[in-house]
């Protein structure tokens, strides 16, 4: 059993092992939306009561990440203080160009989050696929982005949450020529802490305590995993 670590969960009642991997979890909005969602968008769009939940199941939990896309104002509103009351750090992917925009955060919000300690990363500029892009477009995404966010912040932006979980080998290649130190995605399941493309799990808007311990505690059927890395290993030779 050398190198796991044993979690109790008092949710749970059983012993949990975790094999050094971690699950990171995936926020997208929090309550009443600010803005008009797009088609399917409210699937991952939480209420409080549901948040909290999740946040209360991840304390004390280092092998959980939370990461939070899109730049909504609930990302400030809601989420910070419940993250700072529970001693909480989170990483916040911004959608540069939507700054101040309904509903969104403006400079002065990001601002906020990261002198409450919370990290901030790009999720691009204004929402694309990046998969299909022009040339223009990919330089404002991977450049135009990373610049207007690390002027805010006062430090280099250098990590992404890639929309849609969209991507193939073309967008890894064009964010590794932009620098970029860690790139998320969807994809789901666990990862190495240390990886440079990070799986991630959305918050869905019927989650339950059910639905956490399978994301965080739960071992996937092999027909699933295999799926998942079936599925990402074409994502990441297609063109």
């Amino acid at each position: 059993m050398s190198g796991q670590i044993i979690r109790q969960q008092p949710w749970v009642g059983v012993l949990r092992f975790v094999d050094g991997s971690v699950v990171t979890l995936t926020v997208h909005g929090i309550g009443p939306p600010g803005h008009e969602l797009a088609p399917g968008e409210e699937r991952t769009w939480v209420d409080i009561a549901r948040f909290e939940q999740v946040l209360d199941s991840v304390v004390g939990r280092p092998d959980v990440r939370l990461t939070f896309d899109d730049g909504n104002s609930s990302d400030l509103e809601i989420a910070l203080p419940r993250l700072l009351e529970r001693g909480l750090t989170a990483e916040f992917f911004v959608l540069a160009g939507l700054l101040g925009q309904p509903g969104r955060l403006d400079r002065d919000g990001v601002r906020e989050l990261h002198r409450a300690g919370m990290r901030i990363g790009s999720h691009g500029w204004a929402h694309r696929d990046w998969r299909r892009i022009t040339p223009e477009q990919a330089h404002e995404e991977h450049t135009k982005a990373h610049d207007v966010l690390s002027e805010i912040i006062g430090e280099p932006v250098t990590r992404v949450a890639i929309p849609f979980g969209s991507y193939d080998a073309r967008v890894l290649a064009r964010l590794r020529r932009a620098r970029v130190t860690r790139a998320y995605t969807s994809d789901g399941g666990r990862a190495r802490p240390s990886s440079w493309l990070q799986a991630r799990n959305s918050l869905r808007h019927d989650l339950d305590a059910a639905w956490l311990r399978s994301v965080l505690d739960g071992r996937p059927p092999w027909r699933v995993r295999a799926r998942r890395l079936a599925a990402g290993a074409v994502k990441r030779i297609r063109r």
